[in-house]
């Protein structure tokens, strides 16, 4: 991690959906460092129960609750419990999202469903129910999204119109909530190492090499990395940026999806 004032986010609450694993676990580790209270949340208990004494071990005072995204009231009762434990919250981080590979013509309406209501709907119901609890003099949300959202690859049908609504909602909540000190951002990821996703997109060392030639820097990018980027758009540094979608991605995108197409060729 990146060196920053240790004292950051002294006094502060971050809400973290689908913090218990991943780049969203090591954005929770991350913004606890810097003094955050960090309030984690996803769909299996165990989970829940695991990152909070992962978090705790580390020095961080954590709580948790367990609910699933596509379930609007069940996520609200999860912020609710979050403003109740810790106070006002002032970080939101809406990470959980759905992946797998499988061409259009395979993809069942079920499975397209699936990882929309997870990744987009999901994302609405955390920042809508957050809303209602967030400090109304500054706060900030970060919606992981992914560079399919504007970076056509094939076998992601599902997933890049998923991550396309997320980019199109971060952007609309930006300009309706700006006047309420919320600012509403977006990171875009390329291929994180460590993670289950990229364990399901190149699960053979064949494939890792494939994708990875289509890289500009030659490697994956690390979750640390990403929570960085957390770290700057949540911290006054990133005060003036709101309806952003940063990436980082090592210039994966640039190239477009082709390392993609030829991981799975």
């Amino acid at each position: 991690m990146t060196v920053f004032k240790e004292d950051l986010f002294s006094g502060q609450t971050t809400f973290v959906v689908g913090g218990t694993s991943g780049i969203n676990l090591g954005i929770a580790e991350a913004m606890g460092k810097l003094g955050s209270k960090i309030f984690v949340v996803s769909r299996s208990q165990d989970k829940v129960v695991a990152a909070i004494s992962r978090l705790t071990e580390m020095g961080i005072e954590a709580d948790g609750f367990s609910a699933d995204v596509r379930d609007y009231d069940a996520i609200y009762q999860a912020a609710r419990t979050c403003s109740e434990k810790f106070g006002d919250i002032d970080n939101v981080i809406s990470g959980a999202a759905g992946n797998f590979v499988s061409p259009a013509e395979q993809l069942t309406s079920n499975g397209f469903k699936t990882v929309v209501d997870i990744d987009l709907v999901g994302t609405f119901n955390v920042c809508r129910a957050a809303f209602d609890f967030v400090n109304k003099k500054g706060a900030a949300m970060i919606n992981i999204s992914a560079v399919q959202a504007f970076t056509p690859m094939v076998g992601q049908a599902h997933v890049c119109a998923a991550k396309a609504g997320i980019e199109a909602l971060t952007k609309v909540l930006a300009i309706e909530w700006g006047s309420k000190s919320i600012r509403v951002n977006a990171i875009a990821p390329g291929a994180v190492g460590e993670t289950e996703g990229m364990r399901r997109l190149t699960p053979t060392k064949e494939h890792e090499e494939r994708y990875m030639k289509h890289i500009p820097l030659g490697r994956y990018a690390k979750i640390e990395e990403v929570a960085d980027t957390a770290i700057f758009l949540c911290s006054s540094a990133g005060d003036n940026f709101t309806g952003e979608v940063v990436v980082c991605d090592g210039g994966q995108s640039i190239l477009g999806g082709g390392g993609f197409k030829e991981a799975w060729s």
